[in-house]
């Protein structure tokens, strides 16, 4: 089941405290950024993030959402826009800064 565009702009709009969250549709999920690095993504319209420590310790009850996925943590309490924006903001300096584009790359090495 892909997810919905009503549930992500529901999720945005609890986010709205935060600058510079962006998303990208991939396959009929959405995936959601923060200053540029992952942090998760909608999928059958459900919050997903990263398991980086800071989030961890703010959920220690929660559960992978199905088995075979890759490693994300379900945030059950979307309704909480201080807690969603206390933990995407803990989680930013543990996420991985984004890989150089390769076109972006190629640039930089002729300008040296």
């Amino acid at each position: 089941m892909a997810s919905s565009r009503e549930y992500l702009e529901f999720i945005l709009g609890q986010l709205s405290g935060l600058e510079e969250i962006t998303h990208r549709a991939m396959m009929g999920e959405y995936i959601l950024y923060y200053r540029g690095r992952v942090i998760g993504g909608i999928y059958d319209d459900r919050l997903l993030v990263k398991p980086v420590p800071a989030a961890v310790s703010r959920m220690p009850e929660a559960e992978l959402p199905y088995e075979g996925a890759r490693p994300m943590l379900f945030v059950g309490d979307v309704d909480d826009r201080e807690f969603l924006a206390e933990l995407i903001g803990a989680m930013y300096e543990e996420l991985p800064a984004p890989k150089p584009k390769k076109r972006r790359q190629a640039l930089q090495e002729r300008e040296k």
